[in-house]
């Protein structure tokens, strides 16, 4: 037992609630397209095609999902990136900025352009998911370490139980992405997987199915 557990952390599961929500983070194809800078770390490829398996069911279902890309009109209006290629590529009429199509639906997600790492900050996402009833926010996207882990928190801070499919979560390098899920998964968030999402889903589906 680690000094964390021996001191409670974690203890406490926060468990799926009554009506889920997904979030989908920055799958963007300036991480989701090799050919970019920040594009094609191998986590990352790992959960688009995960979180593309959830949301296939997950709109079948009629579950709420919001979408999301980081986006700005020119480097004055960033905040102060320390990633050259963010400043570089991260504009509204740069390729790099398109939502990846395995994981987009326009014509069914809540689509917004963040400007922060949390896809919460300033976006109406809150708002649309308490118009929808959610109280369990499914958390997906990368980075796990950056703007995951941001989504998390907020999740968290707007009172959502807040679930985190470890396969449906990606960072360009494995030990961040460990890291910062055993860390969230201590304090505010269940560190789940794509399976037990997809029986939670289901199980949702029979009781609420007209």
């Amino acid at each position: 037992m680690d000094d964390y557990a021996k001191r409670s952390y974690g203890e406490i599961p926060v468990g799926f609630g009554r009506k889920p929500g997904i979030v989908v983070v920055d799958f963007q194809t300036a991480f989701t397209d090799p050919a970019y800078p920040l594009g094609g770390a191998p986590l990352v490829l790992r959960a688009v095609e995960n979180t593309a398996r959830l949301l296939a069911v997950a709109r079948r279902y009629g579950v709420p999902v919001a979408n999301c890309n980081t986006a700005y009109m020119s480097a004055r209006e960033m905040p102060y990136w320390k990633i050259t290629a963010v400043r570089e590529t991260f504009l509204h009429d740069h390729p790099s900025s398109a939502f990846d199509p395995r994981i987009h639906d326009a014509s069914y997600d809540l689509t917004v352009c963040k400007k922060a790492p949390s896809i919460f900050f300033n976006t109406g996402v809150a708002d649309y998911f308490t118009k929808e009833r959610v109280d369990t926010v499914i958390v997906t996207g990368c980075n796990t370490s950056g703007c995951i882990r941001a989504s998390a928190v907020d999740s968290f801070s707007h009172r959502y139980r807040t679930i985190v499919p470890e396969d449906c979560v990606g960072d360009i390098e494995e030990q961040p992405h460990r890291d910062n899920l055993r860390d969230i998964g201590r304090r505010y968030v269940d560190v789940s997987d794509l399976a037990t999402v997809l029986a939670y889903l289901e199980d949702w589906h029979r009781q609420n199915a007209p």
